[in-house]
């Protein structure tokens, strides 16, 4: 395991999420549900902007407006907040998402970000025309952001590959981040790590224990160093805080009350049988199925992967003992979080009010990229060098 230092000392990066496919009280049940409405994504971006997250998540899938005309219209009602927008190579061309990041780069004033999603369910994939093997997709993925990189960097692109044909590709207006916006990636595969390390900014993990994201960090180091590079790394995550240990247990146990056995064993078949996810699998490993192995580490909970996709894990306890956890975290290389929770208007508060005072992060926000060391920070290593539902 890697060894601590003093990025400790140093506040963490804070995003949230914005529950594009729906948000509610419970898990599994259409109780006290809310419908995926432009209104309410506002009043969740509003509120993150004005309690001092950095950004938000906007995921990305059939179950989920799109992330990019959302992110756009959110743009316009906030000041200060990021957006981290899908990048999906496969479903669009390179050059017209090089197109697309410019105009949302310039018309938010350099607060967009790219979340580069590869992989996913090969059912859904096949829903948008994709039908690559896993490791193909990565391999087409290094060559989409390969064109896209050098057009938004105002580059005319000529390019003949395995899945990309280009000639004279270009965009007319520059962006407003230098030499691109920001790419953040998550994979635990092989091929996963490989791309991470050779084409993007900031390497993402799921939540899962201690050691196990150390030895995927040390993983991506290394995929960083064979390419001459180093990353960046940050974590996604459910949240659970309350100011007492009871009261955070109690609520876990009330988010999953109404999920049936029958829920659980659908959506275990699903993980298993349908998606060749690696992250997803290692995921689901967490929990088994099994409602009574729910806690897989100290303060951290796999309740809500039990029918969730994507992140299954939730740090749940009371402010000190999360910002503890965290602390873990970030002695290991993590400087980001993206957060969510049930709720998320009421969870983003909770988190603010009760866990940001433990972390140093305060109401007018952090902007980390001022804090971190040069090599850490992005556009650092030029053009070209340098996460399914998050």
């Amino acid at each position: 395991m890697s060894q601590p230092d003093d990025r400790t000392e140093r506040p963490l990066n804070f995003f949230w999420f914005i529950p594009t496919h729906g948000d509610g009280t419970y898990l599994g049940t259409d109780h006290l549900s809310r419908r995926p409405e432009f209104r309410y994504f506002k009043q969740v971006a509003i509120a993150v902007d004005q309690l001092g997250f950095e950004g938000v998540l906007l995921p990305t899938g059939q179950s989920c407006e799109d992330s990019w005309i959302t992110a756009t219209g959110l743009a316009t009602v906030t000041e200060r907040l990021k957006f981290l927008v899908a990048l999906r190579p496969g479903v669009t061309s390179p050059a017209f998402a090089a197109r697309q990041t410019v105009a949302l780069d310039r018309l938010s004033n350099g607060r967009l970000l790219l979340n580069v999603v590869v992989g996913g369910n090969p059912t859904e994939l096949a829903g948008d025309g994709i039908f690559l093997e896993h490791d193909q997709r990565y391999r087409q993925g290094d060559e989409f952001l390969d064109i896209w990189k050098r057009m938004v960097s105002g580059e005319t692109v000529d390019f003949d590959g395995e899945y990309y044909t280009v000639k004279g590709a270009r965009v007319d207006f520059p962006p407003v981040g230098k030499p691109h916006p920001p790419l953040y990636f998550g994979g635990s595969s092989e091929a996963g790590q490989d791309l991470a390390g050779k084409a993007v900014d900031m390497y993402l993990t799921w939540g899962e224990p201690l050691e196990q994201v150390a030895e995927k960090l040390d993983a991506a180091r290394k995929a960083a160093a064979r390419h001459g590079r180093r990353l960046r790394f940050g974590m996604r995550l459910h949240f659970i805080v309350r100011e007492t240990e009871e009261e955070a247990w109690a609520a876990a146990d009330r988010l999953i009350e109404n999920i049936s056995d029958e829920q659980i064993e659908r959506a275990w078949k699903r993980f298993q049988n349908e998606m060749d996810s690696v992250g997803q699998k290692r995921q689901a490993a967490l929990h088994g199925g099994r409602r009574d192995k729910l806690v897989v580490a100290p303060n951290l909970w796999a309740g809500v992967g039990l029918v969730r996709v994507g992140v299954g894990t939730a740090l749940v306890g009371t402010p000190q003992q999360i910002a503890e956890r965290l602390r873990e975290y970030q002695a290991i290389g993590i400087d980001t979080i993206i957060g969510s929770g049930y709720p998320h208007l009421e969870e983003a508060y909770r988190v603010a009010e009760l866990l940001f005072p433990e972390l140093g992060i305060n109401a007018e926000g952090q902007d980390l990229h001022d804090q971190i060391p040069n090599e850490f920070s992005v556009g650092a290593y030029g053009g070209s060098k340098l996460a399914a539902q998050g």
